[in-house]
């Protein structure tokens, strides 16, 4: 998990953002800053071959709305997560079109996502089907909270304004998945106490 920014790198990177309005150059310190992290982040929700070229499309919406970017509701870290959840929520819109074409082409069962195949792994490596199904049976909302805490290396806070939700939903949510996946893997908490 990669600790959060400190207090001087929170100004810092505020302090980017405002000044990127008149150089945009200045951008490029953030994408430097925080490409490995959301770049880890997309691969391990989507595959590394898909995360190189989302990961792009998150830093020029970045970009394309650092404007809109307000400190007063998070960090510049979390805002940047937030973008890239919303970007493969997108990804997925698109992905699900394109595959509900193809079945009425050739119908064929095999139509997983590449985190329900990542799950699958994670849960074969460690022996644990039960956890593929406890976490493939996660609302939407309870895995992105999930996948934000363990592979995005978020807290609370910044979930919360990832996902531009209260941080009291974001508690929530990640009590029920717990409570979820104990149930499902016989009270067994797989991923530790988060």
């Amino acid at each position: 998990m990669t600790a959060p920014p400190d207090a001087n790198d929170v100004m810092e990177d505020v302090t980017v953002v405002e000044q990127s309005l008149d150089n945009p150059e200045l951008f490029a310190l953030l994408y430097d800053r925080y490409f490995k992290e959301v770049y880890r982040y997309l691969a391990a929700r989507l595959g590394s071959e898909q995360a190189e070229d989302l990961v792009a499309d998150a830093f020029l919406l970045a970009f394309d709305g650092r404007r809109g970017f307000d400190p007063q509701r998070g960090t510049v870290r979390s805002w940047l997560f937030g973008i890239a959840t919303n970007v493969v929520a997108r990804h997925r819109r698109r992905e699900g079109r394109r595959l509900n074409a193809l079945s009425k082409i050739a119908a064929e069962d095999s139509a997983d996502g590449h985190e329900d195949r990542v799950t699958s792994q994670l849960a074969a490596q460690a022996s644990r089907p039960e956890l593929v199904r406890g976490l493939k049976g996660l609302a939407k909302g309870d895995r992105d909270v999930v996948f934000l805490l363990v592979f995005g290396g978020l807290g609370y806070e910044e979930i919360a304004t990832a996902l531009d939700i209260p941080a009291g939903t974001v508690a929530s949510r990640i009590n029920r998945a717990r409570k979820k996946l104990r149930k499902t893997l016989g009270d067994v908490n797989p991923i530790g106490e988060w």
